[in-house]
């Protein structure tokens, strides 16, 4: 097919390296400007973009795409590929395409609509997740689905991982939707709107553990809060960023109020938790780097009885 592309972080990428390895012609790739980075806060080049160029692809980068449509019907896309973009398709972009614009979504949709799909799976404890490929409508992902593959969320999967899993699962749908298109055998189905979540954006105000929370809850929220903004708590008055957690741990009596820290070892760090004991695997404190829990117990020399929070 003839295809334009649309996407700019490093979730979209593995669809565009699945397209060209399968001979579809890009004919152009759309990206959002450069965003500044680092300490030097330099214009940098995002993933899908710097990849298109690797490749000799067209680069578009415009602020919003009200006033491309001549310009995007130039090209006679079969289809529009859209993946994690970041700008709002209007109407008259999506009735270019011959197939129309199809998106590549981190959930088994209708559930999970919205910017923070696969964060909000495992925060709320969906035990699967997936990807689906849609036919976009003006409707925040609420157009017909074509197609849906599912994975199951492991007990210690952080959104990093889960990401890295779904973007690869992602390609490979995106492929064999592709190809039901091309042979006229696809028909896109209505999504049922009363299933329908959100999955609200997430923030750095909710990065905060409050250990009077259950450890189930707090288990999911670190988890899904890897790689940002990443669960916090305080430590000996400074900041002490959670990355990981250990599988869920059985519950034990314990008279220590919640953000008592139970036992540091070699096996981690135990905290008492609203309705039982939490571990932590890694963690940063402010300033240091991501270390395990048992080298940040012997090099801080924490001791059971000491607070988080």
């Amino acid at each position: 097919m003839n295809l334009v592309f649309a996407g700019t972080p490093r979730f979209a990428v593995p669809a565009l390296e699945a397209l060209l390895a399968a001979g579809h012609t890009i004919c152009a790739v759309y990206c959002q400007p450069d965003r500044p980075a680092g300490r030097g806060r330099k214009l940098v080049a995002g993933p899908v973009k710097s990849l298109a160029l690797a490749h000799g692809i067209v680069v578009r980068q415009p602020t919003t795409l009200t006033g491309q449509v001549n310009d995007l019907a130039a090209l006679a896309p079969d289809a529009m590929i859209v993946i994690a973009y970041g700008l709002l398709l209007p109407p008259a972009i999506l009735a270019v395409p011959r197939h129309g614009c199809i998106n590549v979504h981190a959930s088994l949709l209708p559930r999970w609509r919205g910017a923070a799909p696969i964060a909000r799976a495992i925060e709320a404890g969906d035990p699967t997740t997936g990807v689906c490929t849609m036919r976009m409508e003006a409707g925040l992902d609420t157009g017909p689905i074509f197609g849906c593959r599912s994975t199951a969320i492991g007990e210690t999967e952080t959104a990093a991982t889960l990401h890295d899993g779904l973007a690869a699962l992602g390609a490979s749908l995106l492929l064999d939707t592709l190809v039901g298109l091309a042979e006229g055998v696809l028909r896109p189905q209505a999504q049922d709107a009363a299933l329908a979540c959100y999955a609200r954006k997430l923030t750095k105000e909710e990065a905060v553990i409050d250990w009077q929370e259950p450890a189930t809850h707090i288990h999911r929220k670190i988890r899904a809060l890897n790689p940002w903004p990443v669960a916090q708590t305080r430590f000996r008055d400074r900041t002490l960023r959670l990355w990981e957690v250990s599988r869920m741990m059985p519950a034990e009596a314990s008279s220590e109020v919640p953000g008592t820290i139970l036992r540091a070892n070699a096996s981690g760090i135990v905290i008492r938790a609203g309705d039982g004991p939490l571990g932590v695997t890694r963690l940063q404190l402010e300033g240091g780097k991501v270390v395990s829990a048992a080298d940040f117990a012997n090099g801080q020399r924490v001791v059971a009885g000491e607070r988080f929070g």
